[in-house]
C-alpha cells in the first residue's frame, strides 16, 4: 500500500486563492444580566420550548391519525392527508391558532406578545429540521440512524435564536460591553466585545444570527458571523520547502510532534476528580428532587449542584483553552499539518466497567476536538491538512527503513527495529511515519522541508539494515500480512491508535 493510497488530502491543491474568503464563525459573549433580563430571557427560552412541542404534537397526531386508520383498512384516498413538516407551513399554521392555544389558563390572557416572535419561529424551525433529518435518515440521504424527535421537557437545555430584529452589539457610549436582544433590551456582558464592533465597523464582519442559551450555569450569546478574510499570499509548489510536522495524539503524552516535542497530557478530569467526588457525596445528603412524589429540592440541594456544575465549568473550559492553544501554534508555525483518522467513538463505545478508566481518559483528552480545529483552522489559515488513513500503522513502521513489525504490544513504549537497530520513542517514531506521508503526497517540495524539520530529532540507526538472499530487508512480513490484507493487523492497528 503507497502512501498516497492512505493518505486523504482534506485540503484544496496548493494554488492561488481567492480575492477574499468568506467563512463563519461564532463569538460567544457571557451575558451579566439583571434579574428582569433573566426572567425575560427564561420567557423566551420556555416560548421556544413550548412552539417546539406544538409544533411536534400537531406532526404526531397527523401522522398517528393516518396508521390508525390504515389499520382498519381505509382505503388510500380516504385517509387523512398527511400535514407539510416545512417550518413556513408550520409557522402559518401557528399564525393561525396561536390566539387560541397560548393563553393562560388562570386569567385567560393570550401571553405569546410578551416574547419576540423570533422565539416561536426558532422553536418551530428546529423542529421541522429535527423531522427532516428523521425522513433522511430513514430514506438513506443521511448516515446513521436516527429516531423520531422527541418532546422537549422543563429540563432540558435553556435555548433561544434570534434571526431578524433588533439584535447585535451596541456601539452607543463607547464601552463595548453591551449586546442587544429584540424584547429584551441592552444586556451587559463579562467580557469586551471590541474585537467584534471593529470587524462590523470595517465592514469585514456581518452578524447573521444570536443564539441566547444558559449552559454551566451561565447565561450567554454566540453570534453567528459571517467573515471576510483577506486573500493569502500562498508560496508556490516549488518556491521554498514547506515545513511539515507530524502529529501522533495519545494518552500518555497529549500530542508528539515530529520535531521531537512531547506535549504532556494536562487530565483536567483527573485533576478534579477529588473534588467532584467530595462535593457529589455532599449532595446525596441534601433533599434533592422526587417527580414521583412532587417534593422540591432544598436550597442545599440547589447549592451543591451549582457547586458541582462550577467545577465541570472549570474543566471544560481549562481543556478547551488547552487545545486551542496547542491547535493555533501547530497551523501558525507549520505549512503543513499530517493527523490520523481516529475512530474515537469507537474506542469509547464498548468495553463496559473493564474499560471504563480508558473510556474516561479518552473522553477527557479530547483527541476528537484536535482534529476538529485543526480542520477549520487550517482552512482559514491556508495551511495544509493531510489525515492519514485510519489502517495505516504508523506506530509499526519504521521510520528509518520501512520495515512494519508484525507485532507491537500497548506495553512496549521503546520502539525497535528488527532490521536495522533504529531505536526510538513509540510515540516519536509514529509521528515521524505521518510526517513522512506528507511529503510522498505534495512531492518533491515537501521532501526536501521534511527533511530539514525532523533531521536533527530522528535518531540513526545502531546498525545496517540486515538483507536476505532475495534483497528483501530482514523482519519484512510477507505483503499478504500488510495493510489491509491482514486483519490481525488491522486488530493491532486499532489497539495501539488508543494508546
Amino acid at each position: 500500500m503507497t502512501g498516497t493510497a492512505v493518505l486523504a488530502d482534506r485540503t484544496a491543491d496548493i494554488a492561488a486563492p481567492e480575492p477574499s474568503r468568506v467563512v463563519i464563525r461564532a463569538f460567544v459573549y457571557v451575558l451579566d444580566p439583571t434579574q428582569v433580563q433573566v426572567e425575560a430571557m427564561r420567557s423566551h427560552c420556555g416560548a421556544q420550548r413550548f412552539a417546539y412541542n406544538w409544533a411536534l404534537s400537531q406532526v404526531k397526531a397527523n401522522l398517528d391519525q393516518r396508521a390508525a386508520e390504515r389499520s382498519y383498512d381505509v382505503p388510500d384516498a380516504e385517509v387523512t392527508p398527511s400535514m407539510s413538516w416545512s417550518a413556513y407551513s408550520l409557522r402559518k399554521h401557528w399564525n393561525t391558532v396561536k390566539n387560541d392555544i397560548a393563553v393562560n389558563p388562570d386569567t385567560g390572557k393570550v401571553w405569546w406578545p410578551e416574547n419576540s416572535k423570533e422565539a416561536y419561529s426558532s422553536g418551530i424551525a428546529n423542529c421541522a429540521a429535527a423531522l427532516s433529518n428523521w425522513t433522511d435518515a430513514r430514506s438513506g440521504k443521511r448516515k446513521g440512524s436516527m429516531g423520531f424527535p422527541r418532546f422537549k421537557s422543563k429540563r432540558a437545555v435553556l435555548s433561544c435564536r434570534f434571526t431578524t430584529g433588533s439584535f447585535g452589539l451596541v456601539t452607543d457610549g463607547g464601552d463595548r460591553r453591551h449586546v442587544q436582544l429584540p424584547r429584551i433590551g441592552a444586556i451587559r456582558t463579562c467580557e469586551s466585545t471590541r474585537k467584534l464592533a471593529r470587524k462590523t465597523i470595517t465592514g469585514t464582519a456581518r452578524i447573521r444570527s444570536a443564539t441566547l442559551s444558559y449552559r454551566r450555569g451561565r447565561w450567554q450569546v454566540s453570534f453567528s458571523v459571517e467573515i471576510t478574510l483577506p486573500a493569502i499570499a500562498l508560496p508556490a509548489v516549488t518556491a521554498c520547502p514547506r515545513s511539515v510536522v507530524g502529529v501522533d495524539v495519545g494518552l500518555k503524552h497529549l500530542a508528539v510532534l515530529s520535531t521531537g516535542e512531547m506535549i504532556e497530557n494536562p487530565k483536567h478530569a483527573r485533576k478534579h476528580a477529588k473534588r467532584l467526588r467530595r462535593l457529589g457525596r455532599r449532595a446525596s445528603r441534601r433533599v434533592g428532587p422526587d417527580r414521583r412524589t412532587g417534593r422540591q429540592p432544598s436550597r442545599r440541594w440547589q447549592r451543591a449542584q451549582d457547586q458541582i456544575r462550577a467545577v465541570h465549568t472549570r474543566i471544560a473550559d481549562a481543556r478547551r483553552d488547552h487545545l486551542h492553544k496547542l491547535t493555533a501554534r501547530l497551523v501558525r508555525d507549520f505549512d503543513t499539518v499530517v493527523v490520523e483518522d481516529l475512530n474515537i467513538a469507537g474506542m469509547t463505545r464498548s468495553g463496559g466497567a473493564y474499560k471504563r478508566g480508558l473510556s474516561r481518559a479518552l473522553h477527557d483528552a479530547g483527541l476528537a476536538e484536535i482534529r476538529r480545529q485543526l480542520t477549520y483552522k487550517t482552512e482559514w489559515t491556508g495551511t495544509s491538512l493531510h489525515v492519514a488513513d485510519r489502517w495505516y500503522p504508523s506506530s509499526k513502521t519504521c521510520s528509518s527503513c520501512q520495515v512494519v513489525k508484525i507485532k507491537l504490544p500497548l506495553n512496549v513504549r521503546v520502539f525497535l527495529c528488527d532490521a536495522c537497530g533504529y531505536r526510538a520513542d513509540r510515540d516519536h517514531n509514529a509521528a515521524l511515519n505521518l510526517a513522512a506521508l506528507a511529503a510522498v503526497v505534495d512531492g518533491g517540495a515537501s521532501s526536501a522541508s521534511y527533511g530539514r524539520d525532523v533531521k536533527d530529532a530522528r535518531q540513526k540507526p545502531t546498525i545496517r539494515p540486515a538483507r536476505r538472499a532475495d534483497g528483501i530487508a530482514a523482519g519484512t512480513p510477507p505483503s499478504g500480512e500488510r495493510g489491509r490484507g491482514n486483519p490481525d493487523t488491522h486488530a493491532e492497528c486499532t489497539n495501539q491508535h488508543s494508546a
